[in-house]
């Protein structure tokens, strides 16, 4: 009597990667308003070399045709483009729908009414402190009033179900219950983001990072609350605790997801913005679809892992070795655990580390450098042009909305047919 093979996991099928991303994260400009002490892709001047309105239209008539199933637009501050809503209108008629980050800082009466009525198109308010004080120490000052004025246009319009986007700190984590109610207040859906040693976060995260009993505690938190509040898959690295988090628990770096940043280099994760993981451009030939289905990179994450060194952890297949964003910004091995590791692993190697080797991101666009006299860290070797110049919109300082990651469930729709590299 024959026994029946187990049926794949889907993670399985994830791990060598699917035809096209399930989603992708798409910085439209590194132009903001403001600069959070810990924005990921360093924003703040743009970058001239950044995308035209015929370029963006291309990469959305190859994301159609790949049936890539929305994109997250994230900055910088991305509707400070002037060009920013007809660029949401054409991936909306042509099939690819938006989720997009913003402070908030251009959400009207108007322009609330306007996403209200549509269904391709969602709207994530980004938030770090559930009080002014809290928030605006890191997101600058007036921005937490900007934002819940924001939310209040949103909720005035009807839009029910936006998305409160919070990155989770040392100084917050003990105001998720609060954020959870400024939620709700509003019909917002709360978001929890972990915090990333990439862009200017490098320079804070040692500060800003949770300690490991807010690690334990932001744990409990997301395990009582379940499918009431969205992770992106952010904090699997929290599932060595025992029960696994909902979502893939799945670094999905190259295999469902990747970044495409404002000048049309197409990195495997939007976490990992350096040279390391520069996977290609969406201006050469073939464009994304040739990047994302060939490039060397995305071919060497879909292959086999031997998961290293946490490979004999009895905590291996819940937490998948973590972070490689977090794990390459700190100067840890890609096969070594997380930093925040919550079996001690990531803190002793840490400790062990040579701090000289701790690689740095690959673009500054801060305003604090142009007004320092200082070049731009982005300028890669043969990719010379004009150095970002500044933006100006007339209000008062708001700040950067990190990149998001998948905001909703990554497993919706998925087909295990469209798997690639097996």
């Amino acid at each position: 009597m024959s026994v029946a093979a187990a049926p794949a996991r889907l993670v399985d099928h994830f791990q060598h990667g699917l035809a096209a991303p399930i989603c992708l994260t798409w910085e439209l400009t590194y132009a903001c308003n403001l600069a959070c002490v810990h924005c990921l892709s360093s924003s703040g001047r743009r970058d001239p070399r950044e995308l035209t309105t015929a370029q963006c239209k291309a990469v959305i008539d190859e994301l159609e045709r790949m049936q890539v199933f929305y994109v997250n637009i994230g900055g910088g501050e991305p509707t400070v483009r002037p060009d920013f809503w007809e660029i949401v209108d054409y991936a909306v008629a042509h099939h690819v729908g938006v989720k997009f980050s913003t402070n908030g800082v251009r959400i009207t009466r108007d322009v609330a009414a306007r996403l209200a009525g549509s269904d391709y198109i969602d709207v994530q308010i980004s938030l770090d402190g559930a009080t002014a004080e809290i928030n605006d120490a890191v997101r600058g000052t007036g921005s937490y009033a900007t934002a819940v004025r924001a939310m209040e246009h949103l909720a005035d319009a009807g839009f029910a179900g936006f998305k409160l986007s919070v990155v989770v700190t040392r100084h917050n984590a003990g105001q998720l219950d609060a954020f959870k109610a400024l939620a709700d207040r509003y019909g917002a859906q709360l978001r929890l983001t972990r915090l990333r040693p990439s862009g200017r976060g490098a320079d804070v995260w040692d500060e800003l990072h949770p300690t490991a009993a807010q690690q334990r505690e932001l744990y409990d938190w997301l395990v009582a609350h379940g499918e009431q509040v969205l992770t992106g898959d952010s904090f699997f690295h929290l599932s060595a605790y025992g029960q696994a988090l909902p979502g893939l628990n799945l670094c999905g770096a190259g295999r469902v997801v990747c970044l495409i940043d404002p000048v049309g280099d197409v990195y495997a994760c939007p976490f990992a913005i350096h040279d390391s993981f520069l996977a290609g451009n969406v201006r050469e030939p073939g464009g994304f679809e040739r990047v994302w289905r060939s490039s060397e990179l995305f071919t060497e994450l879909r292959a086999p892992q031997s998961g290293g060194a946490c490979a004999s952890c009895a905590h291996f297949d819940s937490c998948r070795g973590g972070c490689m964003a977090a794990k390459f910004f700190t100067g840890l091995p890609l096969d070594g655990p997380d930093p925040e590791c919550v079996q001690g692993y990531g803190a002793d190697a840490l400790l062990a580390r040579d701090d000289a080797g701790v690689p740095k991101p690959s673009g500054d666009h801060s305003h604090s450098r142009a007004a320092a006299g200082k070049p731009p860290r982005h300028g890669e070797p043969g990719r010379g042009g004009p150095g970002p110049v500044p933006v100006v919109i007339g209000r008062a300082p708001v700040s950067a909305a990190p990149v998001s990651a998948c905001q909703q469930d990554p497993l919706a729709g998925f087909a295990p047919a469209a798997t690639v590299g097996r």
